[in-house]
C-alpha cells in the first residue's frame, strides 16, 4: 500500500513501471496521463459502465477507471499494446464491420481475448454474455459475434478507401476504416493531447476548472458522481387534439456516443476537433469543447485539454426531440415537437401534409442534427398508417424495407452504389439496432425544471448484445449515386418494431 504521493510500482506489458498515486489515481489515469497508454478509453469514468477502459490484471478482466491504482501495486496489467494476436483481433474486426469509429473496441478486444485465453475458443453465446460489460452504439452487436466467433480472412483485394468513402457518407463526416481503428487509433481527440498540456473540466457552476492533471481538475471542480434515477420517464408533450387513426408521444433520447466531447488547443493555435472518426450520430455538431480550449489555452499560455464527463454530456448534449403526434391513413395529422432549430423543415421533407407545430417545453437542448430527428419518427407513423410492404424512403432518397417477428429483424436497403457491402452491412445492423433499442427501451427522465436525472451510461436504455434480436441485411443491387442508406433502415427497423408490438401510443414500448 502506498501513501498518497509515493512511487507506485507495477508490471505493465511485461516492463516494470512506476507511477505517483495522488487524489485516489485511478488505474485508467495512471495509463493516460502517466504513462501515455491511450489504447484505454475514457467513456463514462469513474462510472464503470462502458467497458472501454478494460485492461487485463493479472490475467482477469478489470474495468481501470473503477480501480484505484493502489490495488494493482506489485502485480501484471496487460493492455491492447501487451496482447498477444491483438493484431489478428483487429484485422477480424475490421473485416466484418465489427468496428466503426473504433472508441469501444480496445477494450473489447481485450475482454474477448483473456475469455478466449481462459476457455478455447468463442462461441456465440459466451460472447454474447462477455459482451455485458461494455456498450458499443456503432455496430449493432453482430459483427463483432462474428469476428469472435469465425474470423474471417481479410480480403487482400478489399478497397480500404472506398470503404472509408461509405463510412463517411454513413456517419455524416469523415471516417476511416482499417485495422488500426479497431485498435483505437482513430486519431480522438483527447488521445493527440501533448503530455504537458493542462485539463480543464466544467464545475457545478459552468465554469471551467483547470489542474495539471485530470485528477487535481475534478478535485478542484468538486466532481459529483452522477447517478440513475428512480423516475419514471414521461413524455413532456400532450397528444394534440381529434380523432386520429395513429399516435405516438415520446420523450427526450440521447445519442448515446461513447466518446465524451473533448478537445486540446495550444497557444494561438487551432483547437483539435471533438469529431474525429465518426460524427457521434450528430450529436457533437455545435459541442462547446473546440473553442473553450481555444480560449483556455490563450489564457494560461500553455495547450490545454477539455474534456466533458459523462454527466456533462448527460446534461448538456444535444437529445431527441420529444413528439406528440396523430396522423390519418392518407397522411394528414398533426405533430408537435420541442422548438428546436430546422426541425420543421426537416419534418416537412418527408411529410408534407403534416401540419408542424413548434411547443417551448423546459429541458435539455435538442438538435435537428441527430440521426434521423423528427423525420424518423414522422415517417414511421405515416408508414405504420400504411402500407407495411412499401419502402420507407428517406430524406436523401434511400429505401428500407424491414420486418421483425420477435426474433429476428430482417432488412433490405437501396442506397446506391455499396461501395463497400462490409461497410455498409456494418452500419445498417448498427442503425437496426440503434431503432430497435429506441422503440423498445431508450428515454431519459426530465424533471419539472427541465433537469436530467439518468446520468449514468446505462441510465440509457441501450439495449445489450445478449438482448439484442438477430439481424439480417440485405442489400439491393443499385448502380445509382451512393446516398446514406443506414437512416431509411433505422427508420424502417423503428416501424417494424412498432407495428411488431402492436403500435402502443407511446415509447418506449418496454
Amino acid at each position: 500500500m502506498s501513501t498518497d504521493g509515493q512511487p507506485l510500482h507495477f508490471a505493465l506489458n511485461g516492463t516494470e513501471v512506476s507511477v505517483a498515486d495522488r487524489n485516489g489515481l485511478s488505474l485508467l489515469e495512471a495509463l493516460r496521463d502517466q504513462l501515455g497508454v491511450r489504447s484505454v478509453k475514457d467513456g463514462c469514468s469513474p462510472q464503470g459502465q462502458c467497458g472501454c477502459c478494460t485492461v487485463l490484471v493479472d490475467g482477469q478482466p478489470r474495468v481501470a477507471c473503477v480501480t484505484p491504482v493502489r490495488r494493482i501495486a506489485g502485480r501484471s496489467v496487460t493492455t491492447l499494446e501487451g496482447l498477444p494476436g491483438a493484431r489478428q483481433w483487429a484485422e477480424a474486426l475490421c473485416a466484418t464491420g465489427g468496428s466503426q469509429c473504433g472508441f469501444c473496441t480496445p477494450g473489447i478486444i481485450v475482454r474477448l481475448a483473456g475469455v478466449r485465453q481462459r476457455k478455447g475458443a468463442l462461441d456465440a453465446a459466451t460472447t454474447r454474455d462477455a459482451l455485458k460489460a461494455h456498450l458499443c452504439r456503432c455496430t449493432g452487436w453482430q459483427t463483432i459475434v462474428e469476428a469472435a466467433v469465425a474470423p474471417p480472412t481479410p480480403r487482400p483485394d478489399r478497397d480500404l478507401d472506398a470503404a472509408s468513402a461509405r463510412a463517411t457518407l454513413e456517419g455524416g463526416v469523415g471516417q476511416t476504416v482499417a485495422a488500426e481503428v479497431a485498435l483505437g487509433a482513430g486519431g480522438f481527440a483527447d488521445d493527440t493531447a501533448p503530455p504537458d498540456a493542462l485539463v480543464a473540466v466544467r464545475d457545478p457552476r459552468g465554469s471551467w476548472a483547470v489542474g495539471e492533471t485530470l485528477a487535481e481538475a475534478r478535485v478542484a471542480a468538486g466532481k459529483v458522481q452522477g447517478r440513475r434515477t428512480t423516475a419514471e420517464a414521461r413524455p413532456p408533450i400532450d397528444l394534440p387534439e381529434g380523432d386520429f387513426d395513429l399516435t405516438l408521444q415520446t420523450s427526450w433520447v440521447d445519442p448515446g456516443y461513447l466518446e465524451t466531447d473533448a478537445s486540446w488547443c495550444g497557444p494561438g493555435g487551432e483547437p483539435v476537433t471533438p469529431l474525429a472518426n465518426g460524427g457521434a450520430f450528430g450529436g457533437k455538431a455545435g459541442s462547446e469543447v473546440a473553442e473553450v480550449a481555444r480560449r483556455l489555452a490563450d489564457r494560461h499560455g500553455r495547450p490545454v485539454r477539455v474534456l466533458w464527463s459523462r454527466e456533462d454530456v448527460a446534461r448538456s448534449a444535444p437529445k431527441r426531440p420529444p413528439v406528440a403526434a396523430g396522423v390519418q391513413t392518407d397522411g394528414s395529422g398533426v405533430i408537435a415537437v420541442a422548438r428546436t432549430p430546422l426541425i420543421a423543415d426537416t419534418i416537412a421533407a418527408v411529410a408534407p401534409d403534416l401540419e408542424i407545430r413548434e411547443v417551448d417545453v423546459v429541458g435539455p437542448p435538442t438538435s435537428a442534427a441527430l440521426r434521423g430527428a423528427c423525420w424518423a419518427e414522422a415517417a414511421v407513423l405515416l408508414h405504420a398508417a400504411g402500407d407495411p410492404e412499401a419502402p420507407l424512403r428517406s430524406p436523401t432518397n434511400a429505401e428500407a424495407w424491414a420486418t421483425f417477428d420477435g426474433e429476428t429483424i430482417e432488412v433490405r436497403v437501396r442506397c446506391g452504389r455499396p461501395l463497400d457491402e462490409v461497410v455498409l452491412r456494418s452500419f445498417c445492423m448498427g442503425a437496426a439496432h440503434m431503432g430497435y433499442s429506441w422503440v423498445t427501451s431508450e428515454s431519459l427522465t426530465v424533471d419539472d425544471h427541465g433537469e436530467v436525472l439518468d446520468l449514468t451510461v446505462r441510465s440509457l436504455g441501450i439495449v445489450r448484445a445478449v438482448d439484442t434480436p438477430h439481424i439480417e441485411v440485405e442489400i439491393q443491387d443499385d448502380d445509382g449515386p451512393p446516398v446514406n442508406g443506414s437512416d431509411a433502415v433505422f427508420a424502417a427497423v423503428a416501424a417494424a418494431v412498432w407495428r411488431q408490438r402492436g403500435l402502443p401510443p407511446s415509447w418506449p414500448t418496454g
